[in-house]
């Protein structure tokens, strides 16, 4: 295993060879193939973005709930709040049911932390109710909102601020103010699913594009808001 680690190209990163439908990796060799790289800062001097991170979270709530990710998420987040649209992805017969054509052949285990496939409605329903306090306790909710800032505008995109929480993007948007959710994209589509609390009526807006360009999808859900 390990010589198959150091025989792989450094140029040949992760998000090309998910994208072309090549077998997933093991555990072993994306840990191995990032820790490779070394740390990025000292422990505690700095902060990145991490989907290992997510991995190791996924990991942890399995062995803490003694059951998989796909069914503790089932009996705490979607009946609770009703989203009979979502399923836990990880089958490539699910893969061959989306509406992208070009997610027809992807396989689902290149997302080691995990990912849920559903609608737009489904995923607006799912941060909203975060929002309104149907998921988490008010201080649990509090510290997830604790912003780690990051930068200001970003070219083509929405952002006037920009920060993140513990799994979410936080931030300004313009003339609709504060954002706070997550922006994301694959080999096949790209998405921006934002809660907007400054508005004079709070709202959550989901929107989902070909392509991969999130900026697409950002403004369209800033357009939605200003709109509504």
């Amino acid at each position: 295993m390990t010589k198959a680690i150091r025989e792989r190209p450094r140029t040949l990163t992760f998000h090309a060879v998910g994208s072309r439908a090549d077998e997933p990796w093991s555990r072993e060799e994306v840990l191995g193939a990032a820790l490779a790289e070394g740390m990025r800062f000292a422990p505690g001097n700095g902060w990145s973005y991490s989907n290992i991170g997510y991995m190791f979270v996924r990991e942890l709530i399995e062995e803490i709930a003694a059951n998989s990710l796909g069914q503790v998420i089932s009996d705490m987040i979607s009946e609770p709040l009703g989203l009979a649209g979502v399923e836990f992805w990880d089958t490539l017969e699910q893969s061959a049911s989306l509406h992208w054509e070009t997610a027809k052949g992807y396989d689902p285990g290149w997302v080691y932390h995990g990912c849920l496939i559903g609608t737009t409605s489904d995923a607006a329903r799912l941060l909203h109710g975060l929002f309104q306090g149907e998921l988490l306790q008010s201080e649990t909710l509090r510290d997830m909102l604790d912003r780690h800032p990051v930068g200001g505008s970003i070219s083509g995109r929405p952002w006037s601020e920009c920060g993140y929480g513990c799994g979410l993007m936080s931030g300004s948007m313009g003339n609709v103010g504060r954002a706070i959710g997550h922006s994301g994209g694959g080999p096949f589509s790209v998405n921006a699913v934002y809660h907007f609390p400054d508005l004079a009526e709070p709202m959550t807006v989901a929107c989902f594009t070909d392509g991969t360009d999130e900026g697409v999808a950002e403004n369209a859900a800033v357009k939605i808001a200003q709109r509504e």
